[in-house]
C-alpha cells in the first residue's frame, strides 16, 4: 500500500518515483509502463484505477482533480505532469 501522504508538503519526485507510484495505483509492475504508455491500452485503467488515483493525487500532493481532467489524460505522462 503506498503512503499517500508523504509528499503532500511539496517534496518533489523524479520521473522513476512517479512511476513507481503510478506503477503502485495502477496494480502493474513499474517495467510495463512508461511516460509513453497509453493509458487506454492497460488493461488496468478502468474507473477503480481512476478513483485510486484521484485520491492518490489529492492526499499525496494535495490536488484535487475532476472526471473531465482525468477522461483528458491519454499517457502515463500526462498524470506525472500533474504529480508535482
Amino acid at each position: 500500500m503506498v503512503e499517500y501522504n508523504e509528499n503532500k508538503g511539496g517534496v518533489t519526485l523524479d520521473s522513476n518515483e512517479k512511476l513507481n507510484v503510478l506503477a503502485e495505483v495502477l496494480d502493474v509492475e513499474v517495467a510495463e509502463i512508461t511516460p509513453s504508455t497509453v493509458l487506454d491500452g492497460l488493461e488496468e485503467w478502468n474507473s477503480l484505477a481512476a478513483l485510486s488515483l484521484i485520491v492518490m493525487l489529492d492526499e499525496r500532493f494535495g490536488k484535487t482533480i475532476s472526471n473531465t481532467e482525468i477522461n483528458a489524460f491519454k499517457t502515463v505522462e500526462d498524470i506525472m505532469n500533474i504529480m508535482e
